[in-house]
């Protein structure tokens, strides 16, 4: 075991240090190459991190400066982002889906003086970006790629030369004993309500919050031992980059990386995994795969499956009754045993965040014998706020008593408020929506809900219109709407894909331009599909509008869907067409009319 007791660190690479003096030459990260599992040790992925802060001194970064990291989940992925911080410097993680504007955005805003990019593939978006850069001056790749530009744009590193030689981590430990948990340590971008993805500027403090909180839930209500985690969600995500990285490191953990999501059920039984962070959508899409399974193989599992969600019904409502305690026993040497074994027999907690779980998901795994629980945050708040624990009792309509040394409170109307070292200092360079979501320490959520008798928190509704998908990706509805009507064919425009897999459009085509379509509907249809067509090829994948159908009528002030300052009233429409955008999701077509 690590340590056995939460550590006040000073910063995120001290605690590394720490795990590493305990762990030694212990496997941390874990890696599938030609077909077995490959580990880095601690001390090894150590060495590899204070090399990277020494070549970044030596290329000349300095304390502060912004390293901008593109890359798949890997070994690589942690070692960068600790050498980033072991240097000083600031990391910025982004989407590996992030499209050539995107990149330029980012590299403008938080002029980042260095990038890291892993493969060539990721590279195609990239450099294009880089060249329109004032800043960057360094570009260091992963693996070998084909640059095709100028040497003079920035220079070229490649990361096998930045991580080689001895390792001084004596060196790492005075350069980094001035930094601070208020010190800046990574600058997380995240789709707001206005457009252009803001900077969530996170001190090192707030990562260790949320670390020290989750270690005191693992090891006050399920034990504190030998945790490996499996890792698949992407690590820009402050979600994976907090629960599935430093957590795993405040835990003295080993971190295996998933080979591919198609991969992911087979990885789970090999690696047998203690702690998993998930999104709902990994949840659904294995519940769906093992209710098919048993209803196949119907008779005897498909009624012992029915009677283990019924026991774990009657539980989860406080009327457990005398008569079900041998079935209940019978299922956790059978049925529970057999699902347990399909996620490597070992599983202690999954933990879902991101995206709101449905109830009736998290009562099957319960039901399955595999503890869930629901998280809630965001990522300027770490980004985790709470989390369902045991000893509170873990109810699913729930999402659990906040961290420890949190504080949640509701506002007057309804909005959950949290105060906390959790808490962002601000967005970075945007002082103006800094101003509008922090007050007095207290982090507006956007969220509506209120505690329960225990002190969890139930959400019940959201007073933002950020879109946050199946994934749990934060999509900015405004900024696809925005594009959607740039187009000539397009008059107005509501995107919709709240907990759901992808986009869909309701669309007001301009009467001007469809007078040509007057006795052409399908002509009308394939103009509109061509202009969404445009747009989404300006768009990342999780921006991307899949189908689409069309209002009845325009959007106006008098039929209520628009407000006298002509916004769009979200709940109006969805209240008009939320049963028809809803049905698009079932139909096979690109678009429907």
């Amino acid at each position: 075991m690590a340590g056995t007791q939460l550590e006040n660190f000073p910063n995120l690479v001290s605690m590394f240090l720490t795990r590493v003096r305990e762990r030694g030459d212990g496997p941390f990260l874990w890696k599938k190459v030609e077909g077995s599992w490959q580990s880095i040790s601690y001390n090894e992925a150590a060495r590899q991190v204070a090399a990277l802060a020494e070549s970044f001194h030596r290329l000349g970064l300095k304390p502060g400066d912004r390293v901008m990291l593109v890359s798949e989940n890997r070994p690589e992925w942690l070692i960068a982002d600790l050498g980033i911080m072991a240097a000083g410097c600031v990391t910025v993680p982004t989407y590996t889906t992030n499209t050539t504007r995107d990149h330029q955005h980012i590299l403008a805003n938080s002029g980042a003086s260095a990038v890291i990019v892993s493969t060539q593939k990721l590279a195609k978006n990239l450099l294009p970006a880089v060249l329109f850069s004032s800043e960057c001056r360094h570009v260091i790749s992963i693996d070998d790629i084909i640059t095709g530009q100028s040497p003079d744009i920035a220079q070229f590193h490649h990361w096998d030369e930045l991580i080689a030689g001895g390792s001084d981590l004596g060196a790492v430990e005075r350069r980094v004993a001035d930094v601070k948990r208020e010190d800046l340590a990574c600058i997380i971008y995240t789709s707001g309500t206005g457009g252009a993805p803001r900077g969530v500027m996170q001190h090192h403090g707030m990562i260790l919050h949320n670390a020290e909180g989750c270690v005191d839930v693992i090891a006050n209500d399920f034990g504190w031992d030998d945790e490996v985690f499996l890792s698949f969600l992407p690590a820009s995500h402050a979600y994976e980059h907090t629960g599935g990285q430093h957590f795993p490191i405040s835990l003295g953990a080993q971190i295996y990386y998933a080979e591919s999501l198609e991969k992911l059920a087979a990885n789970i039984e090999e690696v047998r995994p203690t702690i998993m962070v998930v999104v709902p959508r990994l949840f659904e899409m294995l519940r769906a795969k093992i209710m098919k399974q048993v209803e196949k193989d119907g008779g005897l599992p498909e009624y012992m499956m029915s009677r283990a969600i019924s026991i774990e019904a009657k539980r989860h409502a406080g009327k457990r009754v005398p008569w079900d305690l041998p079935m209940d026993g019978l299922l956790s040497l059978t049925l529970r045993k057999k699902v347990r074994k399909k996620f490597g027999g070992r599983m202690k907690a999954m933990v879902s965040g991101g995206a709101p779980l449905n109830p009736d998901v998290g009562l099957f795994f319960q039901a399955m014998g595999l503890p869930m629980l629901q998280g809630y945050g965001q990522t300027e708040a770490g980004p985790v706020i709470s989390c369902n624990r045991p000893k509170t009792g873990i109810r699913a309509e729930t999402v659990g008593p906040p961290l420890l040394n949190t504080e949640v409170r509701i506002a007057n109307d309804g909005e959950i408020l949290v105060r906390g070292e959790l808490v962002m200092r601000g967005y970075w360079h945007n002082d103006e929506e800094s101003a509008r979501v922090l007050n007095d320490g207290w982090l507006g959520t956007g969220d509506v809900g209120h505690l329960d008798d225990k002190g969890r928190i139930v959400i019940t509704d959201r007073k933002k219109d950020l879109i946050v998908n199946d994934k749990g990706d934060n999509v900015s509805p405004q900024r696809v709407e925005g594009m959607l009507t740039l187009q000539p064919e397009i008059l107005q425009a509501m995107v919709y894909g709240d907990r759901q897999p992808h986009l869909v459009a309701l669309l007001v085509p301009d009467p001007e331009e469809m007078k040509r379509f007057k006795d052409d509907p399908e002509g009308m249809q394939k103009a509109l599909s061509k202009a969404v067509d445009r747009v989404n090829a300006e768009l990342s994948v999780i921006e991307k509008v899949r189908r689409f159908i069309l209002a009845d009528e325009p959007f106006s002030v008098e039929n209520e869907m628009l407000t006298p300052s002509m916004k769009i009233r979200r709940h109006v429409i969805g209240g008009a067409y939320g049963e028809r955008l809803g049905a698009l999701y079932k139909r096979p077509a690109s678009a429907e009319a």
